[in-house]
């Protein structure tokens, strides 16, 4: 199995272009569906402690709407498409049409709005993965949840079991271009994941 603390910088260029390529089919897919340009950084790949994610989205105090996925597969995944507060109400508005402003709080089809958009860029994402790897992974139905980075995370991780470990961090940001909703995608492979990922791209 391949020691997750020693990646080689092959490897890590290797998943990059995968969070490249699933990122920006994710970022299209956006684009398409609210009708704006979405800009994306270039994904970052590091292994992390899992604990620091939050500090990604602006610390772990910061409220945030989480949708989460549970990926299914060769490669157990988990993907996490996290909102500060003010870009999810943004979102709602303008996928509901509504003057921006208007959403002060999600009611449950604001929520189903925001699930089917984590399903749309989850599915977006998966299917370049499958491109470059042929691994096949399917995603759960999404669960949402809008709380301080932190405690959307703790209940993530604590599901995993992989409190306190590092964790392998695909992560790329998204940007409107009236910077009306800044987003961030996650993909976070399993330990064991890795290996099974890195042997299909080939860079063992």
């Amino acid at each position: 199995m391949t020691d997750e603390l020693s990646l080689t910088p092959i490897q890590l260029d290797a998943l990059r272009e995968i969070g490249n390529v699933g990122a920006g089919n994710s970022a299209t897919a956006l684009s398409q569906i609210i009708n704006k340009r979405i800009d994306m950084n270039v994904p970052k790949v590091a292994l992390v402690p899992i604990e620091t994610v939050p500090d990604l989205v602006g610390g772990p105090d910061a409220i945030v709407v989480g949708v989460f996925l549970r990926v299914y597969g060769r490669a157990p995944s988990n993907i996490l498409f996290l909102l500060p507060q003010h870009s999810a109400f943004y979102l709602v508005d303008t996928l509901m049409g509504r003057e921006h402003g208007t959403t002060k709080r999600l009611d449950p089809m604001d929520e189903s709005a925001l699930k089917e958009i984590g399903n749309i860029l989850s599915g977006a994402y998966l299917n370049a993965f499958f491109n470059f790897t042929h691994i096949a992974m399917l995603p759960s139905i999404p669960a949402l949840a809008m709380d301080m980075a932190g405690a959307i995370l703790n209940v993530v991780l604590v599901q995993l079991g992989q409190m306190g470990d590092q964790a392998l961090v695909i992560e790329t940001e998204f940007l409107a271009e009236d910077d009306g909703i800044n987003g961030h995608f996650f993909l976070v492979p399993d330990p064991g994941s890795l290996s099974t990922i890195i042997q299909a791209v080939g860079v063992e």
